[in-house]
């Protein structure tokens, strides 16, 4: 599975991509099909004091832009990992980016694994939320058996890029109020003040593997010549 998103990370125009790891056994298989491999310390409490080690391993400047793509995406498009990357070196007002679909059923909306997400008309993120966001209080006071017409409902898509800098400030930030509630990392920058920019993605992203299913599904389709 790292394999393929190995593969689709390298289709990007990304400059370098690196597979970070603190397991031996992740590291000698990922270094057997050729890739750039960096050990990280087992203590990381999540992917993005990962992505700041390697950062700081590799010396990176402060002002590089860094995408972090999660191991268990073997279907990610190339596409969206060019798009969030660009969307930030296109805004120095911006610490983050980051990506969202509409979502089109009402299942979704009420998921709480589904995050949504609520944007100010310059297409930075006001909040991230479990929740139902926004609440239609009038269309749901009626009926939650089906989607409201005409209200943006966005699920976020978990895929980040992040200037060093950024990385650097966020790992000595303690954990926010509404991370904690939440459970979302990504509130802790918003607590902080930083802007995060959020686009519609411009490509369809297949869901990614979370269980022995998902799994399942993924190998179906390459299997079947669909996964890409």
């Amino acid at each position: 599975m790292i394999q393929h998103v190995w593969q689709r990370a390298c289709e990007s125009d990304a400059e370098r991509v690196i597979i970070a790891t603190d397991t031996e056994t992740v590291f000698d298989a990922c270094k057997s099909f050729g890739a750039d491999v960096c050990m990280t310390s087992p203590a990381h409490q999540s992917g993005t004091d990962r992505l700041q080690e390697v950062a700081a391993i590799l010396d990176l400047p402060q002002d590089a832009v860094v995408v972090n793509v999660q191991g268990d995406e073997p279907l990610i498009p190339a596409t969206v990992i060019n798009q969030v990357a660009q969307n930030l070196q296109g805004r120095p007002e911006a610490g983050m980016a980051t990506l969202a679909e509409r979502i089109d059923d009402i299942a979704t909306v009420f998921n709480p694994n589904a995050v949504k997400i609520a944007l100010d008309g310059q297409g930075y993120a006001m909040y991230f939320s479990r929740a139902p966001m926004p609440w239609a209080r009038d269309e749901f006071a009626r009926s939650r058996e089906q989607l409201p017409a005409n209200i943006p409902f966005l699920r976020h898509v978990g895929i980040y890029a992040y200037r060093v800098s950024l990385l650097n400030d966020f790992v000595c930030w303690p954990a926010g109020v509404l991370e904690s509630v939440e459970k979302l990392e990504q509130l802790r920058a918003l607590e902080q003040g930083v802007r995060i920019h959020v686009d519609i993605a411009a490509a369809d992203i297949p869901a990614g593997v979370d269980t022995a299913e998902d799994l399942e599904a993924v190998r179906a389709r390459f299997a079947a010549g669909s996964a890409q």
